[in-house]
């Protein structure tokens, strides 16, 4: 397969959707929450700026991955959940981790010994 016709394919698609360092931790927080706030995802996210954790999640509500809720409010509140779209993707993860898992288990057990900062 040509880059022309990679670039256009399936995989290449949900792999831009999902590609970014915080879009797979994102989403991970969502599947498990029914809903989470900005500020709650900010803080349980360490390391991440506000800036770029913005760009993600309006990237992913782009794609329709994920579903923004504006309640008008003093202070405004913004919730964020999953979209029906974006649970579709449950399964597909899971996998992920599973192969990861099997295949991987050495580069796991790292990460999971690795301190953070």
């Amino acid at each position: 397969m040509e880059y022309k016709q990679f670039r256009h394919c399936g995989l290449n698609v949900t792999l831009s959707m999902l590609s970014g360092k915080w879009k797979p931790v994102i989403l991970y927080h969502l599947f498990h929450n029914e809903s989470i706030r900005f500020t709650e995802l900010w803080r349980i996210i360490p390391k991440v700026a506000k800036k770029v954790l913005l760009e993600h999640l309006r990237q992913l509500e782009a794609d329709q991955l994920i579903v923004r809720e504006e309640k008008h409010t003093f202070p405004p509140e913004v919730n964020y959940r999953i979209s029906e779209k974006g649970r579709t993707l449950g399964p597909i993860l899971s996998t992920m981790e599973t192969w990861a898992n099997e295949h991987a288990a050495e580069e796991v057990a790292l990460l999971r010994n690795k301190p953070m900062r």
